[in-house]
């Protein structure tokens, strides 16, 4: 039987930066750790150990628990609540929706809306980048991809706030409440689609609608409904998180931003650099099918087994000087998107994101800087959630 052993504490306070400092001990001391928290747990710290378990999905499964915490409580949520090969039409109906020439359709909408919410916010002088901007920006451009009206989008808005809020505040009730609300959304869409189909490659409930599973059936109508709320979710809450990440270190490193500024043909390539350091997923999990040994550790099967993506990105093994900013670094690939079966979807429309919030904000402003307490997220997300910030219009003296 795995040891019961207390290694480390997800639940214990947290500055923005201490999470990475208990990291860095993990890492060294135990890179294996457990946890007692939500019926006990264990936690791969380092690079490689998150790799292994990612890329072998016969032996570690998503379709027991996929976080740490479990918090499902409504049913299945596909592509992430079931293992290949029931994954598969899933992400076989998604996958094309995230192209190239997808995202630049998209581009144009979400740099205009980010534009104007950042002028308003500009003008104000100071505001809180999560709470009045990066909370909005994603949902904005999950209501386009999904091809939504501004009534839909303007209840999308305000109820995945309130989910948010919920979450980072273990407010049990009322997680489910707007959980549910998320739902009913999500199936009020697929009721539209259903009388009024669009295209489905621009559309994804119209693809769900009329994707087949490897015997030639559509897909259950309460599994179109699971994947649609989990693309939600997952689709509205990073992007927050972590464009507040990165403005936080822009705001501590006025020199990188004023070179981002000057030069924004650097910005995809700072965008790589900052998901590695401020990459959002902590809680990510799997399941071994049967007793294992990882790193030493002897681990049951059926014991659920956290990825910190969070952690990984910064293995020194993997990354040299890895807890510093390096706009020419080597070694690129990091785990921000996971990888294997899972690896992320949307990753081209969190890309996408990223990079219009960061032009925008540079090109709008001489300089922002910090201008209060940050606030960090707690488990399972990393990341700012609340962001105080002043900002300088073009031409302003600080």
């Amino acid at each position: 039987m795995a040891s019961a052993r207390e290694d480390f504490d997800p639940l214990a306070p947290e500055t923005f930066d201490s999470a990475h400092r208990e990291y860095a001990r993990l890492r060294t001391q135990c890179p294996v750790a457990h946890s007692s928290q939500w019926n006990g747990f264990w936690a791969l710290t380092r690079f490689q150990d998150c790799m292994d378990v990612l890329t072998n999905p016969s032996m570690f499964i998503t379709s027991v628990q996929n976080v740490v915490p479990k918090v499902a409580f409504t049913g299945r949520r596909p592509p992430l609540h079931l293992d290949p090969p029931e994954h598969t039409p899933y992400r076989r109906a998604l996958t094309p929706l995230f192209t190239e020439r997808r995202m630049m359709a998209l581009e144009p909408l979400i740099c205009k809306y980010t534009r104007e919410r950042l002028g308003v916010l500009v003008g104000r002088g100071k505001c809180d980048i999560v709470e009045d901007f990066s909370m909005h920006m994603p949902v904005f451009a999950f209501a386009a991809f999904l091809n939504v009206g501004p009534e839909v989008s303007a209840e999308l808005q305000a109820v995945a706030r309130l989910y948010n809020q919920a979450v980072q505040g273990a407010l049990d009730d009322e997680v489910r409440r707007t959980s549910l609300a998320l739902y009913e959304i999500a199936r009020a869409l697929i009721a539209e689609r259903k009388e009024r189909p669009l295209d489905p490659s621009i559309d994804p409930t119209s693809a769900l609608l009329i994707a087949r599973d490897d015997q030639g059936r559509p897909l259950p109508d309460e599994l179109i409904l699971g994947t649609l709320r989990q693309v939600l979710v997952v689709g509205i809450i990073a992007p927050s998180v972590t464009i507040g990440s990165f403005i936080v270190h822009l705001c501590r490193n006025p020199e990188l931003q004023q070179q981002l500024r000057e030069r924004t043909d650097l910005i995809p390539q700072a965008v790589e650099e900052l998901l590695r350091l401020y990459t959002p997923y902590r809680g990510f999990a799997r399941t071994a099918k049967k007793d294992v040994e990882i790193g030493g550790r002897k681990i049951a099967a059926g014991q659920p087994i956290a990825l910190l993506y969070a952690s990984a990105n910064r293995d020194e093994d993997v990354f040299e000087n890895a807890s510093e900013f390096n706009l020419d670094r080597k070694r690129k690939e990091h785990l921000a998107f996971g990888r294997g079966p899972h690896q992320c979807i949307g990753a081209p429309m969190a890309r996408l994101e990223l990079r219009i919030a960061l032009e925008e904000l540079l090109a709008s402003t001489s300089s922002f800087v910090l201008d209060g307490e940050i606030r960090p997220t707690r488990w399972p997300e990393y990341g700012a959630l609340s962001v105080p910030v002043r900002l300088y219009r073009p031409g302003e003296e600080r």
